[in-house]
């Protein structure tokens, strides 16, 4: 029962995807890629539309039936992963020219206002809100909060090729669910995970694009799965990790660390069509 959350929304990804891949690429919001094709955009908002259509038949399942279908964080995450989304969104929609956090500061600075600066306050006003109230005092408040917000803006870093974002969320997810023995934050990011794998499919194989919005999104997924396994200091050296990598993404390009790194380079390749690997 603990994974039907993540069956069902993965069912409803397969269901939709194509129709939805076909419209977006045809839309406003279709966007050139890293080799210059045209290719549907935001893959992210498939995701969301995956997880609604499945959470409404499971919520009435589970009160008619009298079972616990839902886990029971669903609420706080889904509160979270919509609300990512919908500022990923936003910038898909409307960002400028300004990138990164030093570009954000100067917009600012010429008294522009630019979708990324308003992304990264509404994403920490998110991870406060989410996290307010929760077990562990307000050191592990704090704490949760920065990786949250932090772990989203990483995976808007790392999102530069196909895949490279799913791929980085399993990764990790399998590395804490094999630390920490510890299935509960699987199955309470079900719902959203499962439709991400599969729409990371179509990012991977370049039948699309992720877009911010769905970077936001795994980005919210990966601090979550962090926050729902990690103690305290745990999430202490996660949060030291999620700086470092911060500052470095602001300065250097993840891409060509990634390229001047074998392991790396072979995993950021595995599953991408043949004609893009030397692309």
């Amino acid at each position: 029962m603990l994974a039907l959350p993540l069956i069902c929304s993965s069912l409803a990804a397969l269901a939709i995807a194509p129709a939805a891949c076909r419209s977006l690429a045809a839309g406003p919001l279709a966007r050139e890629n890293y080799r210059g094709r045209i290719v549907a955009c935001p893959l992210g908002i498939v995701i969301v539309l995956a997880a609604l259509l499945a959470l409404g038949p499971l919520a009435l399942a589970q009160q008619l039936s009298h079972r616990t279908l839902l886990p029971a964080d669903i609420g706080w995450i889904s509160v979270l992963v919509f609300g990512v989304a919908l500022l990923g969104l936003a910038d898909d929609a409307l960002a400028g020219k300004a990138r990164g956090w030093r570009g954000n500061l100067a917009a600012l600075g010429a008294g522009r206002v630019d979708t990324g600066a308003l992304k990264a306050v509404g994403t920490l006003s998110l991870a406060l809100f989410v996290t307010a109230g929760r077990a562990g005092g307000t050191g592990r408040f704090l704490l949760s909060a920065a990786v949250l917000a932090l772990s989203t803006n990483a995976f808007n870093l790392i999102d530069l090729r196909p895949g490279r974002a799913v791929k980085a969320l399993v990764l990790l997810g399998a590395g804490l669910t094999l630390a920490s023995g510890a299935l509960h934050p699987l199955w309470a990011l079900g719902l959203f995970a499962g439709p991400a794998l599969v729409l990371g499919a179509y990012d991977l194989r370049e039948r699309g694009m992720l877009g911010d919005t769905g970077a936001n999104l795994l980005g919210a997924l990966a601090g979550a799965w962090m926050v729902l396994t990690l103690s305290a200091s745990g999430l202490l050296v996660a949060l030291a990790l999620l700086v470092a990598f911060t500052i470095y993404g602001e300065f250097c390009s993840i891409s060509a660390l990634v390229e001047r790194a074998p392991v790396l380079r072979h995993l950021d390749s595995i599953g991408r069509p043949n004609d893009a690997i030397d692309a």
